[in-house]
């Protein structure tokens, strides 16, 4: 254990902890109510803020060390691929904006369920779906970040994996469970800044170890010419494949609960059109700049086993021990800025969506705080445990659950708030449709390879379409009064 790259990371944590504790205190002071303070920072987001935590919340383990393996693995095809993550703030914002965070303030909606309830009158069937649907993948997208943290830790200081993953859980849990939403968004403003310099001081120490770009470029043509196509070390990243991953990482993020959700709680227009174009350009910078680094760090670490470790392995093989411990607090900033998003997602979904709406409408502020902690803390337990035997390569673990929260929740928002004769039976049909045909698609092309050579989340954004339209128009046609 090299002391000097731990420091580094203990200074940084004792600062999320401090924002945590700032933010509680917040949240005593709120004159907008708990629920409101605690799931939504009191939708009081400024420009700045907004778009880096939207960035960090989508920028994960997945990004931050399953992306870069996988760049490893497979070359600058991964990199191609990975750029079409540039356009993702700016869809969310541009497609939800101004007319979202209207409706919400108008419904009183603190989570994305709350708006679908109103907007599709109070159906049940639409909030238990949807609630159903948030817990079971986000479930998948937190376990990815639990184990890169646990990863990330046992790499620094070579003790377990069980007692890094531990760490890190309770890392999270403290500043998440006493400061809520607002302790996640201002701690992922803290973490994109730290994303943004250590991804730069990292790639410019990779270029400098390798000989600089031409000397990186010829060795990886003398490994394998396909390593700088844009098809795959092994050809397999077809065209349709990178094509249809847009709709993946691109256009249909507006259908992830975690970002929609952040298009709600700004405070005003002027936040919102610079959240636009600071997220667009953080986003492309961050994304190129670590996948980037991982195809590079193939000519100086040849023959990683496991490619989920590469940065961590390459910054503590190339830096300084302090400036590796400096630079590796971008990861744990990546993965903690993004678990907390996904935790405190889940809890409002259980606390506001099912326990105040179903269970307990009368329920006291102070029961309901009470709730709202046990529940964020017995949900962090949970995803403990399903970390404890982690996959291979976290990218594609995380992907599943993005898929899966696109396939239900795309058309039921954007049509519910573009469409007044959308309905909740077309949400519903939608909501089933995109579920069932995402899983059955996703477990055959485990066997068969890609339906239609394409990802797995086209054809059920279709099907989910499809089924909207039709059963909107079928049954009981009538036009929403927005």
């Amino acid at each position: 254990m090299n002391i000097q790259v731990i420091i580094p990371m203990i200074l940084f944590l004792g600062i999320i902890f401090f924002i945590g504790y700032w933010s509680s205190k917040k949240i005593g002071e709120s004159t907008g109510g708990f629920l409101q303070e605690y799931f939504l920072g009191g939708r009081e987001l400024g420009g700045f803020v907004l778009a880096m935590t939207m960035v960090a919340t989508y920028g994960s383990a997945s990004s931050f060390l399953g992306g870069p393996g996988t760049a490893y693995t497979m070359g600058f095809g991964w990199v191609l691929l990975s750029m079409t993550q540039v356009v993702t703030g700016y869809f969310v914002l541009l497609i939800l904006g101004k007319k979202f965070a209207i409706l919400a303030r108008r419904y009183n909606a603190i989570t994305l369920i709350d708006f679908l309830k109103v907007r599709y009158n109070n159906s049940t069937a639409v909030v238990l779906l949807a609630a159903a649907s948030m817990i079971i993948f986000l479930f998948s997208a937190m376990t990815a970040q639990w184990v890169g943290g646990g990863r990330l830790i046992e790499s620094l200081t070579g003790i377990k994996y069980t007692t890094a993953l531990f760490i890190f859980a309770v890392s999270v849990l403290v500043y998440v469970v006493i400061g809520g939403f607002r302790a996640v968004a201002v701690t992922d403003a803290v973490q994109g800044g730290v994303m943004v310099i250590g991804t730069l001081i990292l790639l410019i120490a990779v270029i400098i170890a390798g000989g600089g770009v031409p000397n990186i470029m010829q060795d990886l043509l003398n490994e394998n010419p396909n390593l700088v196509t844009p098809y795959g070390n092994d050809g397999n990243l077809s065209m349709a494949y990178v094509s249809s991953f847009w709709i993946l990482v691109g256009v249909g993020v507006v259908g992830l609960p975690q970002m929609a959700v952040r298009a709600m709680s700004y405070k005003n227009s002027k936040s919102m059109h610079r959240a636009l174009v600071i997220g667009t350009i953080v986003t492309g910078f961050i994304m190129l700049n670590m996948h980037l680094i991982g195809v590079f760090a193939r000519t100086i670490m040849p023959g990683i086993e496991v490619p989920d470790t590469v940065i961590p392995l390459v910054a503590l093989k190339i830096l300084p021990a302090w400036l590796a411990g400096i630079v590796l607090a971008a990861p744990l900033a990546a993965i903690m800025s993004t678990v907390d998003s996904l935790l405190i997602l889940v809890s409002s979904s259980i606390v506001k969506d099912v326990y105040i709406n179903y269970l307990n409408p009368s329920a006291s502020e102070k029961t309901v705080k009470r709730i709202s902690f046990g529940v964020t803390t017995i949900l962090g337990s949970i995803v403990f445990l399903l970390a404890l035997n982690p996959p291979d390569l976290l990218i594609f673990l995380n992907l599943f659950a993005f898929g899966g929260l696109e396939a239900a929740f795309i058309w039921p928002v954007v049509l519910g708030l573009y469409w007044s004769y959308g309905n909740k039976y077309g949400a519903i049909a939608s909501m089933i449709s995109g579920i069932v045909s995402y899983i059955a698609i996703h477990f055959y092309n485990q066997v068969n390879g890609n339906l239609f050579g394409v990802h797995t989340v086209v054809v059920p954004v279709i099907l989910s379409l499809v089924a909207y339209i039709i059963f909107s128009l079928l049954i009981k046609r009538t036009k929403y009064v927005y």
